[in-house]
């Protein structure tokens, strides 16, 4: 793929690129005041990157007063010499998220700028950059600048309301959690971890594995260990003894990025052979983490689904283009985003609405379970899932 004006080894991050380039085209005249720069759309073909990247740049010339956006037109550049956005002129809600890349929270934004348009608002988009640090400062940016709401998916990995999320919290702004947090007290949208872990083992159980193991994040991920919990309830519903000398924890504390977290599947996939009581399937806490062990499987000749069935957590985009395309528990990302922008709504209205907001996760079904090659057993698990 060609980087139109990007270069792979500038450090600089992707959106802060195209940020740059678009800032210079403005300075040296190439991009009038009036001219149109095109859609999100265009741009990610123009300059060969995310739209979600996109999306990041043009939100930071926002605020910098150079370009606008025009509700169902565009992108244009605004007049010179224009002074930072002022946010209480516009309905307007701030998206932080902790990585910009990770699939899982780009279908959470997909879903909440097709809702925030609906109702007439402006999204304005941050990127933590896998800093906890820098998370907190773009909340505390977005407020001063005035925004209405704020839509958070937080990089914290213990699932609890840091500092600055109990300030705004106590402070009844209105705000929404899309990363899973632990304490119910705060205000979240999210699915229903526990029973997705055990969608996925119950599955496993009634295509007739009586093995199955469970690929557990590092040890203290609270949310990891949710999805097991639900992992365990499916084993002893069904009278399969739980071994857990089947339950396998990643080396690595506090896998971040997404390459980290193909990594650490990949990594775990080369230790197979040496595993001595192996599992005829296993249950992978995520996505990204089955992709790499898959990749590493075939490497040696291991056989999915015949040597052993796979199941993921998630239902990213790229498991169903996986060389053998992944079964896995399905999260409701686009809808969490869409409900995220209705919560606000009703926040910001003085609405009265839950802290918490659950939905059931389903099933996606796949090759990586060898469902197609064996015989389920009698009450398949149903693939429909409902609001709670």
């Amino acid at each position: 793929m060609i980087r139109k004006h990007i270069k792979l080894t500038d450090p600089d991050p992707l959106y802060f690129q195209v940020e740059k380039n678009i800032r210079r085209k403005i300075k040296d005249g190439h991009l009038k005041p009036g001219d149109q720069l095109g859609s999100y759309n265009d741009l990610s073909k123009e300059y060969s990157v995310s739209v979600i990247t996109v999306r990041r740049a043009i939100s930071d010339l926002m605020i910098q007063g150079m370009v606008f956006t025009r509700a169902g037109k565009g992108i244009y550049i605004a007049e010179p010499g224009r002074e930072e956005l002022d946010l209480s002129k516009h309905k307007t809600i701030g998206l932080v998220l902790q990585n910009l890349d990770h699939p899982y929270f780009s279908l959470v934004v997909q879903g909440v700028e097709e809702r925030a348009y609906e109702l007439g608002y402006n999204v304005l988009l941050s990127s933590s950059s896998d800093r906890i640090e820098k998370e907190e400062s773009q909340i505390n940016h977005f407020r001063r600048l005035g925004v209405d709401g704020l839509i958070i998916a937080s990089l914290s990995l213990e699932y609890k309301a840091t500092d600055y999320i109990q300030k705004i919290h106590e402070e009844n702004f209105p705000y929404i959690m899309v990363s899973y947090i632990h304490d119910p007290d705060y205000w979240y949208v999210g699915s229903n971890q526990e029973l997705g872990g055990y969608l996925g083992a119950q599955h496993l159980v009634k295509l007739g594995y009586k093995s199955i193991g469970y690929l557990h994040a590092e040890k203290g991920n609270i949310l990891s260990e949710i999805r097991k919990n639900g992992y365990y309830r499916a084993l002893t519903e069904y009278d399969i003894p739980y071994d857990s000398k089947l339950i396998f924890y990643l080396d690595r504390d506090h896998p971040t990025s997404v390459s980290d977290r193909f990594r650490l599947g990949y990594e775990f996939g080369r230790t197979w052979k040496s595993i001595e009581k192996k599992p005829d399937a296993l249950f992978v806490y995520t996505d990204l983490v089955a992709l790499g062990l898959e990749k590493s499987l075939m490497e040696q000749g291991v056989s999915i689904p015949d040597d052993v069935g796979l199941v993921g957590f998630d239902d990213i985009v790229m498991s169903a283009y996986a060389n053998v395309p992944l079964t896995t528990v399905h999260q409701p990302a686009h809808k969490i985003g869409r409900m995220a922008v209705d919560i606000i709504q009703k926040r910001i209205d003085v609405s009265d609405v839950g802290n918490r907001t659950i939905l059931n996760p389903t099933l996606t079904i796949r090759e990586s379970c060898g469902a197609s090659k064996r015989a389920p057993m009698s009450g398949a698990v149903s693939s429909e899932g409902v609001v709670v």
